[in-house]
């Protein structure tokens, strides 16, 4: 992939999270749209279940937002990630996320554009979900339990 001037070579493996330029932070979104699923938490257990219901603004194709710059604008509950706001979320974050795997000291998954160079790797690899959501306005807030699903690698 290439860098900007803006994204240090390997940046993910020397530069801390708090540290990385904001070009530098967005490129390490894979592109799986896992984190625009809904999921249900169970507060007396913690538990955090995913679900096929995605976001109602999350291209089911491309699995990127389609109103990602004033996304806040339409969902206005839509958590910003950021270094700030990580350590209080990652715990529902995709196992596979780059801000995951990185504030928890892991390696990126071989199958990273970052690492690939290709943006396609990671619906290549099967990492997204990329073809099977549901938007959200098809579904009822009370149905989502019939949606849950096992989170993919």
């Amino acid at each position: 992939m290439p860098q900007g001037p803006l994204m240090r070579p390997k940046f993910w493996e020397t530069i801390p999270l708090t540290k990385m330029t904001p070009q530098e932070w967005e490129a390490l979104c894979d592109g799986c749209g896992k984190c625009c699923l809904n999921k249900i938490e169970y507060e007396d257990t913690g538990e955090v279940e995913y679900t096929r219901v995605a976001c109602r603004l999350l291209d089911g194709e491309t699995c990127r937002c389609m109103q990602y710059p004033i996304r806040k604008q339409f969902v206005p509950d839509c958590v910003q990630l950021s270094p700030k706001t990580l350590p209080k979320i990652a715990y529902w974050m995709p196992r596979t996320c780059a801000y995951r795997l990185l504030h928890e000291g892991k390696n990126l998954p071989e199958w990273h554009p970052l690492l690939t160079g290709d943006p396609e790797s990671t619906h290549t690899a099967g990492a997204s979900v990329r073809g099977w959501t549901i938007p959200e306005y098809e579904v009822s807030e009370d149905d989502w339990e019939d949606y849950t699903i096992e989170e993919t690698p």
